[in-house]
């Protein structure tokens, strides 16, 4: 059993050659004690029924796949936002391992993050000297501007203390007393990514201005405050500075990883790259105001801003789809006092151009939908603008607050009456439903694929395509390096959808002479 040299294959489709379908049939039958087909069959098909839904839905103790991951992995994208600064997470190799390869196949991009490697001992007696050592060797080695520490299950279980640690790890003499090391706790047992980046924000905004707020005055730098909030569409950041940079604002993104993430290849490896700037972090209280892109994450970094910056925060939703766009460029406008210029509104006018030509096509189709709360809340709205449907909606990490929002925004559409919204479901739960009451897509992020596999594994006309958008986008490249804000990204979404709508409808239409009486040259 071997390859041919001059025709190197992968395991697909190497492993449908005869000789390997036979070493996997002996392995099955002498070593797996599988259940006959046909039983696997019969549980399969049970799992699709109404009745298996209920009993699904009556889950107390179990969660699969929550369409969520843990506090740090959004600390550390957090930390990633800042110039030269190494994100540092006090617990166990393994979490850290999980984090940067997480991103890695997200972004394609190397991703600099280091732990202290807690092990037993430390679990027993504390982290204390895994800090000392960690703290010390990342800055010689790695040459940071800034550590931001966050922690994982275990350093949380166990109570240790960060800021009791960094102080004597400066005590001690591992870091100087004037290096910038400011700290979030994130357990991972609670929350969720999102929850995470909000705590770390919260701690380096704190760290740099809680203390320093003697000589700041609202307004006196002549900026914006932006807060991207855990995103990871490039294009989103570069859209939000591009309309902003039309209207004359002067910007400042507090957490910014676009360069980091998004290095060139041409022979220079860059650890740091971009990012926002502890002096313009420390000069952030003197903004105009902040703007939270994604507001129903950033409850803390909110909260500290209102009350410490004394900044209004204005109630804005995310900036997607038309409506919500243009609030966010007219709260804006009102801050500041820059009028929106005639290239955003050409801009606006294109996208309804867009919704002109394409709103037949989708009006009417019917859609499932998960992710993280703001970005499901902009999905919606973008949908019901476009004339879809949404039946399905879920989000792990939302509250009911959320919930109450996200069922009023429905009930003012007549294209949201009937569509249930889940909070703290999983997409087990959401399996269940698009068996039950089928859509016609499916949007959210690469693990919806398992869900599309098994629609189309009970017959064709079961199938439910993925649309992927969200996060993680694992088995497909460079979505990561679209935009899904602004005009700009509801352009762009529109364009995904409606071709969806199109290539399935030419899949439904090229039986040839049964169904191509639709095979349509124009659409």
């Amino acid at each position: 059993m071997s390859q041919d040299v001059e025709n190197i294959q992968p395991s697909y489709p190497l492993f449908r050659n005869e000789e390997y379908k036979k070493v996997i049939g002996e392995k099955r039958a002498k070593y797996e004690e599988m259940h006959p087909a046909e039983k696997i069959r019969e549980v399969f098909e049970w799992t699709t029924t109404k009745e298996y839904q209920e009993l699904n839905f009556q889950r107390e103790a179990l969660t699969v796949n929550p369409a969520k991951a843990c506090q740090p992995l959004g600390a550390v994208l957090c930390a990633l936002g800042y110039e030269k600064t190494m994100p540092y997470v006090h617990g166990s190799q393994g979490c850290v391992a999980y984090f940067r390869t997480y991103f890695n196949r997200h972004f394609k991009e190397p991703i600099a993050c280091v732990s202290d490697s807690m092990t037993e001992d430390a679990a027993v007696f504390g982290g204390q000297k895994n800090m000392f050592d960690g703290l010390e060797n990342a800055k010689a080695l790695y040459k940071p501007d800034m550590i931001a520490v966050s922690t994982t299950c275990m350093a949380e279980v166990i109570g240790d203390d960060l800021n009791a640690f960094i102080n004597n790890s400066k005590k001690e003499g591992h870091i100087p007393q004037e290096y910038p090391v400011p700290f979030a706790h994130t357990p991972s047992f609670v929350g969720s990514h999102t929850t995470g980046w909000d705590n770390m924000q919260e701690g380096i905004l704190r760290y740099f201005t809680l203390n320093y707020m003697e000589d700041k005055q609202v307004g006196s730098n002549g900026k914006l405050n932006v807060v991207p909030g855990f995103e990871t569409y490039l294009g989103n950041f570069r859209v939000i500075k591009r309309m902003l940079g039309e209207m004359g604002v002067e910007t400042t993104m507090l957490s910014d990883p676009t360069e980091v993430l998004d290095t060139p290849a041409d022979g220079k490896f860059r650890m740091y790259a971009g990012g926002t700037t502890m002096d313009e972090v420390k000069d952030a209280p003197n903004a105009f105001d902040t703007v939270f892109l994604q507001p129903w994450q950033s409850e803390k970094s909110k909260k500290f801003v209102q009350n410490t910056w004394k900044h209004e925060v204005p109630k804005l939703n995310i900036p997607m789809g038309l409506e919500w766009t243009d609030e966010f460029l007219m709260k804006v406008s009102e801050i500041t006092g820059k009028p929106i210029p005639e290239s955003l509104t050409k801009e606006r006018g294109r996208l309804v151009d867009m919704i002109t030509d394409s709103h037949a096509w989708l009006h009417g189709k019917r859609y499932a939908l998960y992710g993280d709360p703001d970005f499901v809340m902009g999905m919606t709205k973008l949908l019901l603008e476009l004339g879809a449907e949404p039946i399905h909606i879920l989000a792990n990490n939302a509250n009911k607050r959320w919930k109450k929002a996200m069922d009023k925004i429905l009930a003012d559409s007549p294209y949201g009456k009937g569509c249930e919204v889940h909070n703290g479901r999983d997409l087990w739960h959401l399996r269940s439903l698009v068996f039950t009451d089928k859509p016609d897509f499916l949007i959210g992020n690469s693990y919806g694929k398992f869900i599309q596999r098994d629609t189309v594994h009970k017959g064709e006309e079961f199938e439910v395509p993925l649309i992927r958008f969200g996060f993680p986008i694992f088995d497909r490249h460079h979505l990561h390096r679209d935009t899904t804000l602004g005009y700009e990204g509801a352009m762009h979404v529109l364009k995904t959808l409606v071709n969806e709508v199109l290539a399935r409808l030419d899949d439904d239409t090229r039986g040839m002479g049964t169904t191509d009486y639709n095979y349509d040259l124009i659409r």
